[in-house]
């Protein structure tokens, strides 16, 4: 057995751990920076009352804050699950080198965690989504941006 099929078995360890304890569904994920776990978590969505204590989510999160970085340059992601689309924004915002899955999104499904509906809601205009999206103080919030554009001690990311 190579390292990345231990660091799997690492991530499906902690996605067990997490559903014995009634943490949340069963998902894991860990994160390895130069052969080091740097980071791992499992879903603890209903344990937390938090739709977006996702393994990823909180793997990253624990990566990052062990490393004292909103990056994961050079890092690799290990998750038991292709990501939700949630999972992989937050994935692609954290910029990992790689990432390996172990189910794919049809097995999710296949025991009620169908991510299915979000997808065919990216595409659609805000006036035809099922959770209405409309535009307010549009204006006033450009202000806030307009500071962060003006700011010269910012931390770019």
């Amino acid at each position: 057995m190579n390292n990345k099929e231990q660091f799997m078995i690492k991530a499906i360890e902690v996605a067990i751990n997490g559903v014995k304890n009634n943490e949340g569904g069963p998902f894991g994920c860990i994160v390895v920076k130069d052969g080091e776990i740097i980071g791992q978590g499992n879903n603890k969505v209903t344990s937390t009352n938090d739709p977006t204590a996702h393994a990823e989510v909180i793997a990253i999160r624990d990566a990052c804050n062990n490393i004292g970085s909103f990056q994961l340059e050079g890092c690799e992601i290990y998750t038991t699950c292709e990501p939700c689309p949630m999972c992989l924004g937050a994935i692609y915002w954290a910029r990992p080198e790689k990432v390996y899955y172990g189910c794919n999104q049809i097995d999710a499904a296949n025991i009620g965690f169908d991510d299915q509906f979000i997808y065919n809601e990216i595409p659609l205009s805000y006036n035809k989504r099922s959770i209405p999206f409309k535009q307010l103080a549009r204006e006033t919030a450009l202000k806030v941006f307009k500071n962060w554009e003006d700011k010269e001690d910012k931390i770019e990311y």
